[in-house]
């Protein structure tokens, strides 16, 4: 095969290796995550109290894994967020926990037009050619339209990692805002079908204005 015009990082991270969390290990990512939360300066809105947890398919990366999470507030925001550790193995435990958390009152019911419903947040930095460094950016989402099996991260038409759709969600880790380009997420059916495509960026010609 001929060399890549396009040298960049694909499928950096790990697939998601652990179920969805449950039971005690839920509750232990939620008190981190609640941590964060309260951490987050709401800029004088009075946010509410956090509603139950949905959960997001792991990645790991860079020898730590992230697991995304969101929640609709009692007063109507989506507080969403990670929690990241260095994953157990036989002998040990997860451990040197990090959670990160935010909020927007920007929700798919006040956006009809969202086909899927992302969020977004880089968590690190690959070094390309030439000095260019590509953000890493985790993504996590909620398929609005029926019938996604897998979602796609894609940056200048190249595919650089993909999720199959757990319990209607999924989460990507990729590079983004390398060289000029930046990234799409896209969704497909189970036959390879395009449903639904969503850039990370408002559409309104401004490329560093994030979307919601």
């Amino acid at each position: 095969m001929p060399p890549e015009d396009r040298f960049v990082a694909r499928f950096a991270a790990e697939p998601p290796q652990d179920p969805l969390p449950y039971g005690r290990w839920a509750d232990t990512l939620q008190a981190e995550f609640l941590s964060a939360a309260l951490r987050v300066d709401t800029e004088g809105a009075e946010i509410g109290e956090a509603g139950s947890m949905t959960w997001f398919p792991d990645r790991t990366w860079a020898g730590r894994t992230f697991v995304p999470v969101s929640t609709r507030t009692s007063a109507g925001y989506d507080l969403y967020g990670y929690v990241s550790f260095t994953p157990g193995d036989a002998d040990n435990e997860p451990g040197d926990f990090y959670s990160w958390a935010d909020f927007t009152d920007e929700t798919s019911e006040r956006n009809p037009d969202w086909k899927v419903d992302l969020c977004e947040e880089v968590i690190g930095g690959w070094r390309g050619e030439g000095g260019e460094v590509a953000a890493m950016t985790l993504i996590w989402g909620v398929p609005i339209v029926r019938g996604g099996a897998i979602a796609t991260a894609e940056l200048a038409g190249l595919t650089v990692d993909q999720c199959r759709i757990a319990e209607n969600r999924f989460t990507l880790l990729a590079v983004d805002a390398y060289r000029g380009d930046y990234l799409e997420v896209a969704l497909y059916d189970g036959s390879g079908s395009e449903l639904a495509r969503e850039s990370l960026y408002e559409d309104d010609g401004d490329e560093d204005d994030d979307g919601a």
